[in-house]
């Protein structure tokens, strides 16, 4: 299959989607216990791609080997990365979760050469390299903690789905939605044997807020984001992930007026030019005979 370049407008909404579900989630926690929090979100998603799915009907999955990949699909890329994302921002500052949790473009580049034989470049890894360097930059001043260890096992659980989606073959629309919504049952059974039952504060503030991470953050960007999976380079997709924190930390800034350092704004800049670096296209040479090009 020929891989295509990601579409930058999908890739700028989707990643200004999650980076503003950090900040909306921190909010949110004020008013919900952490795993149920994170259950409504992952059902609420389901159910809402589900009910397009049908809309559209879409074919329902088949074959016993497409549901066992879908639940553990389910199960790492929902339930074991919701939990721990939400648990890395209770333990820590929004823009060190947001930074640990994305920390996805390293953590697939060995995978997708070694499964995929997806040959990356020295310019690529380089800027990989100097993107999440940046990203330090802007988390290292707001702590560590426990909480550091929960938002890096996110980012090891959404790498895993990203390359088990792979391996589905069949339609994304359904296959997204129970991949959540069975996730998401599995979160909320976690949830009532440890939390017990949902001591939610149903304000207008976090309906809004459930409403937000659930339609935009979740069901359309997760969707977005695993149609391009499917079509591109993992390496490419996932280092768009880098702007998930800038976002997040600029929305901070605007939203809540929270003040940064040089080394946060040094480090996001330096995450931009990573970013420019991956996007822009590098200059073609002739290797030989007229007509045939390589990129460096």
């Amino acid at each position: 299959m020929q891989l295509r370049r990601p579409k930058p407008v999908r890739k700028l909404w989707i990643t200004f989607a999650w980076g503003s579900c950090f900040l909306a989630i921190s909010v949110g926690l004020q008013d919900a216990p952490l795993l149920w929090f994170a259950a409504l979100r992952a059902l609420i998603a389901g159910g809402a791609l589900l009910t397009a799915a049908g809309f559209r009907r879409e074919p329902v999955p088949r074959g016993a080997q497409t549901w066992i990949l879908i639940t553990v699909m389910g199960f790492v890329n929902v339930s074991v990365a919701f939990a721990a994302m939400f648990g890395g921002l209770a333990g820590l500052s929004t823009g060190a979760a947001s930074v640990l949790a994305n920390a996805q473009p390293l953590l697939i580049v060995l995978p997708a050469w070694w499964i995929y034989k997806e040959r990356i470049s020295a310019r690529t890894l380089a800027a990989l390299v100097a993107g999440f360097t940046g990203l330090m930059a802007v988390a290292l001043p707001g702590g560590t903690g426990t909480g550091a260890w929960l938002s890096i096992t996110a980012a090891l659980a959404i790498t895993a789905g990203t390359l088990i989606s792979r391996q589905v073959k069949a339609a994304v629309l359904p296959v997204i939605g129970w991949h959540f919504l069975i996730g998401g049952v599995i979160l909320a059974l976690v949830a009532g044997l440890t939390e017990g039952a949902p001591a939610i504060n149903w304000s207008a503030r976090f309906i809004g807020i459930l409403l937000y991470v659930s339609l935009v953050g979740t069901a359309a960007a997760f969707l977005g984001w695993f149609m391009e999976v499917r079509d591109c380079r993992l390496d490419a997709v996932s280092a768009w992930t880098f702007l998930v924190p800038v976002f997040g930390i600029l929305l901070s800034i605007v939203i809540l007026g929270e003040r940064q350092t040089f080394w946060s704004m040094a480090g996001m800049a330096l995450v931009v030019v990573a970013m420019l670096a991956l996007v822009l296209p590098g200059r073609k040479r002739i290797v030989q005979g007229p007509g045939k090009f390589s990129a460096p």
